[in-house]
């Protein structure tokens, strides 16, 4: 997966590649989210990382695709804003220190294998403080029968973003949207708020 990814980043546009994601955009211009120390979890080419950046937070982008994390780099130079990018694994980071106020991943964690989402979480819950918020995006819908092989790398079943994160953190959900017939067939985002330890 780390191969597709890299290609896809180095000679291609991925397609979700389309600018700062919209939830993101009215939570900030809302006031809901305020500057501060900031992590986009799976920055991709950067658009939410830069965006935030012009905004006034302080912000780190994190992928495993070194493509990416380059071409993230070379985007925020022409955009000449700061932002901290680091080539790491989401289910065993290394390079990332500290805690953060604001956590986000758009499209990330519904792409991993459900026992790398395990790994995933016990990664990213050290990033938090009580309070910090957490912004996720996912494709979440219960499978059909056709769906059954290839499903839990595509999507997360509905309730497992709750189940998953719940322990954790109390969970606004703040958009959803449903499509029976095409793909993606589903997705939610959810906006959530650490709880004290």
């Amino acid at each position: 997966m780390k191969l597709f990814y890299e290609v896809l980043y180095r000679y291609f546009r991925a397609p979700w590649d389309i600018g700062p994601r919209r939830e993101l955009v009215s939570l900030v211009e809302s006031g809901r989210l305020v500057p501060g120390r900031v992590i986009d979890l799976g920055s991709g080419t950067a658009s939410n990382c830069i965006y935030l950046a012009k905004r006034g937070f302080e912000v780190t982008g994190v992928d495993f695709a070194p493509a990416a994390i380059e071409k993230g780099r070379a985007l925020a130079r022409q955009e000449g804003v700061s932002v901290n990018f680091l080539v790491d694994d989401l289910t065993a980071l290394k390079h990332v220190t500290g805690t953060f106020d604001l956590l986000i991943d758009y499209g990330t964690l519904d792409d991993l294998k459900p026992d790398h989402r395990s790994l995933y979480l016990r990664s990213i819950i050290p990033l938090t403080h009580p309070g910090s918020l957490f912004l996720l995006y996912c494709f979440e819908w219960d499978p059909g029968w056709w769906e059954e092989p290839l499903y839990d790398r595509l999507a997360l079943r509905i309730g497992e973003a709750k189940s998953r994160f719940s322990p954790y953190f109390e969970i606004e959900e703040i958009a959803r949207e449903e499509s029976p017939s095409g793909f993606p067939r589903g997705f939610a985002v959810y906006l959530m708020t650490r709880k004290p330890t």
